[in-house]
């Protein structure tokens, strides 16, 4: 169910506060302030629509409160009202960015038709700067880079499941990339136009994370001073993405798994039952039927999220994608920090191909931004490489074979070997395997490996 807009009234007046309350309450969901200073606690507690202050109070006036507003990112829509309406003060209001202006006393049927269109505004201006960030990302997943038939797979899945209301739980080691699937299939979902909300499970205390996705009313602990809207309250109409669900206490999973069940549940010290429309998807770089088996998380939650698996590969479980990734990076850095992208030399890209990568892609993004806006010169060379990477790999054995490879892996793993050696030179790898040309590109196209031999060979051009 959709929460009907939320409307915030500020006036140093009770009945002016509370003739508008009741003349609105209606078809708004109404916050009441006395002044701008407790408006702005307000603000700060819970996303608000629309603000219908009054212009002249004690402390904090109206236009203040508006240039404060108007800092919110994105900003509600601001209705100002007053006793002492002047042009000079109406059109001042506007300059800053008021939406309309009232003197006192309000034709009611006029202001709600002022709300009504105000609304419409900020929904027109929100889907814009959805649109905008869409527009920045594409279709969701052409940030996702590589080629690697394991992600290739993923990339299928994600195109398959967006669309649909399904579940997903997305496994994968940390920095593999787990919250950007979650948007790329919110992206792509009938919930595009609606919040992405992501929640960082491992990064609250347990005491803490309960409020934080459900919420809490006045006076429900100590502290809690204001009522505060959950992440699930926030994600209505939208996608709420539970980061490292493995960290979520018991107790709380048991509240999640009636979310799912019942669409709605309580604020924390509340008793009204609040009803959502959410699509959850989780994500965690542990095993939960491991947690299941030992009791650490709940049975019937784990198979609440396991209606859809996606497994992202670490990256030296996808070596042929680093080619691909280093060239986005450098590109992507390079603009993000105002300097000329650099090459990266042959050396290099040995080095990252050798390296195990325990932070996966975010740490091979790091890394490059790190020798981006260090480099001194056109080239990236192993100077440049941070210097326990460098330790670690250059002047290190190849890739060896070893014992339990399969014979596939052992084949893909000579392959590649050999094109890395060559520079990507077909041919040249070719003749050192001792099969044909026709024979490699067949391989090639097999293990997945064309992107990292045309990269390897760009690098060397």
């Amino acid at each position: 169910m959709k929460r009907k807009p939320v409307l915030l009234i500020v006036d140093d007046e009770k009945p002016t506060r509370d003739g508008l309350a009741r003349a609105l309450g209606g078809e708004y969901e109404i916050r009441l302030a006395e002044s701008g200073e407790r408006a702005l606690q307000i603000l700060d507690a819970e996303p608000v629509d629309l603000v219908l202050t009054d212009l002249r109070m004690p402390g904090m006036n109206g236009l203040e409160l508006l240039r404060r507003i108007l800092a919110i990112s994105p900003p509600p829509v601001v209705i100002l009202l007053t006793a002492y309406g002047n042009v000079e003060t109406a059109v001042e209001a506007m300059k800053l960015g008021a939406y309309d202006f009232f003197t006192k006393p309000v034709h009611l049927d006029r202001l709600e038709m002022v709300l009504r269109r105000a609304l419409e505004t900020r929904q027109i201006r929100n889907e814009n700067r959805r649109l905008r960030e869409q527009l920045d990302v594409r279709y969701g997943i052409e940030q996702i880079v590589g080629q690697s038939a394991a992600l290739r797979e993923v990339l299928e899945v994600i195109r398959l499941v967006a669309p649909t209301q399904a579940t997903v739980l997305i496994q994968g080691e940390s920095g593999t990339g787990k919250e950007m699937v979650a948007q790329a299939i919110h992206r792509l979902s009938p919930r595009s136009s609606g919040p992405f909300v992501p929640v960082h499970c491992a990064a609250l205390a347990p005491t803490l994370l309960e409020s934080e996705l459900f919420g809490h009313e006045r006076g429900a602990f100590t502290g809690a001073v204001e009522r505060r809207i959950g992440r699930f309250e926030m994600a209505d109409g939208g996608t709420l993405f539970l980061d490292e669900v493995g960290e979520i206490p018991l107790p709380i999973q048991v509240k999640i798994l009636r979310v799912l069940e019942e669409r709605r549940f309580e604020r924390v010290g509340g008793s009204q039952p609040i009803s959502v429309d959410v699509r959850l998807i989780a994500a965690t770089n542990r095993d939960l039927r491991v947690m299941v088996e030992a009791g650490t998380f709940r049975e019937d939650l784990y198979f609440r999220l396991n209606v859809v698996t996606i497994h992202l590969p670490p990256l030296r479980e996808r070596r042929e994608d680093i080619p691909l990734l280093a060239a986005h990076f450098v590109q992507e850095l390079a603009a993000r920090h105002g300097r000329p992208a650099p090459t990266i030399s042959p050396e290099v890209m040995d080095a990252f191909l050798r390296y195990s990568w325990p932070g996966n892609v975010r740490e091979l993004r790091n890394v490059l931004e790190r020798m981006v806006v260090l480099a001194r010169r056109p080239e990236l060379t192993v100077q440049d490489l941070p210097p326990e990477l460098r330790e670690q790999t250059v002047g290190a054995a190849p890739m060896a074979l070893r014992a339990g490879m399969t014979m596939r892996e052992a084949e893909k793993l000579l392959i590649a070997e050999t094109l890395r050696s060559t520079g990507g030179n077909r041919a040249r790898a070719a003749q050192m395997l001792g099969i044909s040309r026709r024979t490699l590109q067949r391989k090639i196209a097999e293990h997945g490996l064309q992107d990292a031999g045309q990269a390897a060979e760009a690098n060397r051009s």
